[in-house]
């Protein structure tokens, strides 16, 4: 699976993504941009190399020769964990200048599933369309909202049940996110 993770706050929801997929035995191909280097030294005690570890292979923002950047990888599909505002535009008009938007785009023509977790409020109504054209192309758009029917102890028992909510889409049986009356 690939996992993109962007500069929008929320980089640990792709650290806790990459730590799932290690756990459920998931291959992990990681994408991080320059924006996301700088987000995990504001919001976490984590360095970039901390986070390509995670990861069973790593690629450079910049590297767009890369496996993941052509539609004959073959791969479960792509997460964009958090997805900014920019990178979901880059998506959506097929305008990529990175590694990560260019393998976003190539799960989108390739038909795969493609589930990014935007990360931005307020939404204005140029926000919604490019939501609503990036469904209509195929694409998943599922935010980090949280579910209190859990009853969450702690933040990352929050992040835990938006990962798990995500793996979900992906078909990976995980403990992370809780069911309904479970």
């Amino acid at each position: 699976m690939i996992v993109g993770i962007t500069g929008a706050s929320g980089v640990i929801y792709g650290v806790t993504l990459l730590r799932a997929l290690r756990e459920t035995g998931v291959e992990s191909h990681l994408v991080i941009s320059k924006a996301a280097e700088m987000t995990l030294g504001y919001e976490t005690e984590l360095k970039p190399a901390d986070v390509r570890a995670l990861a069973d292979h790593y690629y450079p923002a910049a590297d767009v020769g890369a496996a993941i950047a052509s539609g004959s990888f073959r791969g479960l599909g792509m997460a964009v964990v958090p997805c900014s505002v920019r990178s979901m535009s880059e998506i959506a008009t097929g305008v990529t200048t990175t590694l990560l938007t260019r393998a976003a785009d190539v799960a989108l023509k390739e038909r795969r599933r493609l589930v990014l977790m935007l990360r931005e409020s307020p939404l204005h109504l140029g926000h919604l369309r490019t939501m609503a054209a990036l469904t209509e192309m195929g694409a998943i758009i599922a935010p980090p909202l949280p579910a209190f029917y859990p009853r969450p102890q702690s933040v990352q028992q929050i992040v835990d049940h938006s990962v798990g909510r995500i793996l979900d889409l992906f078909g990976i049986d995980n403990e992370l996110a809780h069911r309904w009356r479970e």
